[in-house]
């Protein structure tokens, strides 16, 4: 019998996976997708209606109370996750509307996402391709007539017109229903009187813009302006609501791949277009629409203004990506950026012509980091975007910068000329903070240790924080506490115990989970490292979360779990985050190795003969890189969704570390596993969901060939149905139930 299975943390066992499992990590139950309204006075946001409660209601905070707007139970289905006309919720919305979900990672079903007029006076939403309006002043949710299945619906600015796109096709509707004022006006239906025609004010249905052919979008992001630029919407409407800024977007040229499901040999592949490392991109341009049914094209610059680029690195000068675009006070804007993601340039549009002047160049040796909510503008048209200082990514408002040290994170918003953003003194934690010209400059807005965010509208900041104690959300008016929404999530079987260090020479950050029940000196204990490490992701911080939760599981099991954030994590600086330019496993690992090392010297307890390591994505990544590398130090491995060839990988997020495979193929080789298969010599298992389209499944499928042809036995976890986020709960509970064993057989107990 086994440390673990006399321990009496194990009795958490059989209960936490399933809990882990049934709330999606917990997620369920916490409010999200905020907007608030330009007075400050309402607050929308979704939740589910428990923290194991899967479907996504839409809510309304105002006058310091909540109230639930739109229910899709409610919305002629019954109950049970089902929605109009008891048909499920998960599993039948249009395909674009599925890929745009699991794009943004949405782990629920119901309404996951809605968007509101100027005033936040109607909020709109689409549930099974079906387009639902309410206000916020009153009334039951009633739908909005479309041409066809809905994709991404928003309203007008006024309220009076709904876009959305169905087929590839961008069209407009009117509203309709309720005689209620409208950002001003007012509509002469009455809710009872939804008209078939959609007719208000003698407005229909129009369609804006058809696509040319099967591969042609209109109002929609692709793969790699979703998934890696961090772009999700794909048109934005003017302030007058008499035209849209549209992106039209050709995948003719990318490839197409094709995913199966092998628990169903029935049912066909469904092909995607990914465009991997080194191939072409969708074709992706923009253009004005009006509603009197002109077209006006952007005319955008071809190439980059000539750079100097270090010898030897790949540059390509074409302006590839739209990593920005919108429409505010001052007209259309865009941002493009360079294929080598080295050079950007922030455009305004002329809305008459399409034609483009530049606001602002940026270059950076590296890679231009797209620090997301920048660039934007002010009221009074002032700039907001980041430059490099002394190491540090700062804030420029206007030409002001931010004080010295102070590492940006994402911009949230401006309020006239106020800018609202994120930024960390201490990579440990992430404080909301605002530049007021008007105030004297810069000041933090959160107090509490943890990692927090914000929305803001008027006077109003709804402040979402992560400390140490949990989830809370804080509806602050003029700086004071003016109440809060409710968090609903579950409160895990667990309780994580973190021990906060700084590890090594480099001070590596880290968090140390012991059992609950351990007594120094009493007995070693294996380890079980349990890093993301990986670009933009920071887990070592002074806040709750999942991962904490999992990793105090593990340790409850028999194990000392450790958590390290190294070189190319975000928080650190400049030239922590480009460490990995080049080769993206050696400095993460470099840091694995020194941390434990460094652990064990603190905590004598810790067996060095016994070490494990496990992760997921590029925690995966780097999970299966250390028993090919290191086996000196790891003695077993678990490795889910990992990706093993560097070329498998999209076109924008793996050429920004490591350039174009053509003309720099040995950073991929260094990079990717495949080609070090015959160097296994520890227990590794691989999961991967066989529906994954981010790192697809060819990953899991060619190393594995790899090893069987190199003679190296491992095992092989497949995952039917799931994707990058494994939902199904009998499937993410059981995940953590095999980890354990496969570590404690690994492991020797």
């Amino acid at each position: 019998m086994t440390v673990a299975e006399t321990a009496p943390g194990a009795v958490h066992a059989p209960a936490f996976p399933r809990q882990f499992a049934r709330t999606r990590r917990f997620a369920l139950g916490v409010p999200g997708g905020f907007a608030v309204s330009p007075d400050g006075a309402r607050v929308l946001f979704v939740r589910t209606g428990a923290g194991s409660d899967s479907v996504g209601r839409l809510w309304l905070y105002e006058d310091g109370r909540e109230r639930l707007l739109a229910d899709p139970a409610t919305l002629g289905g019954g109950p049970e996750g089902e929605g109009p006309d008891g048909v499920a919720l998960e599993g039948a919305e249009p395909e674009a509307e599925r890929v745009r979900r699991e794009r943004a990672r949405a782990v629920s079903t119901g309404v996951v996402d809605f968007a509101v007029d100027r005033h936040a006076r109607v909020a709109v939403f689409a549930l099974l391709g079906a387009v639902w309006a309410v206000r916020t002043d009153g009334g039951a949710p009633w739908r909005v007539p479309t041409a066809g299945p809905a994709v991404d619906p928003r309203p007008s600015p006024d309220g009076s017109l709904i876009a959305y796109v169905t087929g590839g096709a961008l069209r407009v509707a009117p509203v309709a229903g309720g005689a209620k004022d409208v950002g001003g006006a007012k509509d002469t239906c009455g809710a009872e009187d939804i008209r078939a025609a959609g007719e208000v004010g003698g407005a229909e249905d129009v369609l804006l813009a058809a696509p040319e052919g099967p591969d042609v979008t209109y109002g929609l992001s692709d793969h790699v302006s979703a998934e890696s630029v961090g772009r999700p919407r794909g048109y934005w409407w003017s302030p007058d609501g008499d035209a849209l800024l549209v992106a039209r977007t050709d995948h003719a040229r990318v490839n197409r791949w094709y995913l199966a499901d092998p628990a169903d040999p029935a049912k066909p592949p469904r092909a995607i277009r990914y465009p991997a490392a080194g191939t072409a991109n969708a074709d992706v341009s923009l253009h004005v629409l009006r509603l009197d049914g002109t077209r006006t094209p952007v005319r955008t610059p071809a190439r980059a203004e000539d750079e100097a680029h270090p010898p030897g690195v790949w540059t390509d000068p074409r302006y590839e990506y739209v990593t920005v675009a919108g429409w505010d006070g001052h007209g259309p804007f865009a941002e493009l950026q360079t294929r080598d993601q080295r050079t950007t340039v922030l455009l305004a549009v002329d809305p008459v012509t399409g034609g483009t002047r530049p606001l602002l160049h940026r270059h950076d040796p590296d890679w231009v980091e797209l620090t997301p909510g920048t660039p934007t503008r002010t009221a009074a048209g002032a700039v907001v975007t980041t430059l490099v200082r002394d190491d540090v990514r700062g804030l420029c408002v206007g030409g002001v910068p931010s004080p010295p040290g102070l590492e940006v994170r994402a911009v949230l918003g401006t309020v006239g000329e106020r800018v609202y953003f994120t930024a960390c003194e201490d990579p440990a934690e992430t404080h909301v903070w605002v530049y007021d010209p008007a105030a004297g400059g810069f000041d933090r807005v959160s107090r509490e240790p943890g990692v927090h965010t914000a929305v803001v509208g008027g006077g109003t900041v709804v402040l979402d924080g992560r400390t140490p104690g949990g989830r809370s959300v804080t509806v602050l008016r003029e700086g004071e506490p003016a109440g809060r929404i409710a968090v609903l999530a579950e409160t895990p079987l667990v309780t994580p115990r973190p021990v906060h260090l700084a590890l090594g020479a480099r001070r590596l950050r880290s968090h140390l989970y012991l059992p609950s029940w351990h007594e120094p000196g009493a007995g070693r204990l294996p380890v079980l490292l349990s890093p993301y490490a990986g670009y933009g992701i920071q887990l070592a911080v002074r806040a709750s979360g999942w991962y904490g939760a999992v990793a105090q599981w593990f340790a409850e099991q028999g194990f000392a779990v450790l958590i390290t954030d190294g070189r190319g994590t975000p928080g650190r600086g400049r030239a922590w985050e480009t460490a990995i330019r080049g080769d993206r496993l050696t400095a993460p690992l470099a840091d694995q190795v020194d941390a434990l090392h460094a652990a064990a010297e603190r905590y004598p307890d810790l067996d060095l003969e016994r070490v494990g390591i496990r992760g997921w994505s590029y925690g995966g990544y780097l999970a299966i890189g250390a028993v090919l590398h290191r086996p000196d130090v790891f003695h077993a491995a678990v490795a889910g969704a990992a990706p093993t060839d560097r070329r498998l990988y999209d076109t924008h997020w793996e050429e920004r570390f490591l350039g174009h495979p053509e003309v720099q193929p040995d950073n991929y080789e260094r990079s990717s596993h495949v080609p070090y298969a015959h160097l296994l010599s520890r227990p590794l298992l691989l999961m991967h969901g066989f529906a994954d389209d981010n790192v697809v499944p060819a990953h899991t499928v060619r190393f594995s060939a790899a090893l069987l042809a190199a003679g190296r036995p491992h095992s092989v976890l497949p995952l039917p149905g799931a994707t990058h986020a494994v939902t199904r709960e009998e499937v993410a509970s059981s995940q953590l139930s095999a980890e354990v064993g496969f570590f404690r057989r690994s492991l020797h107990g």
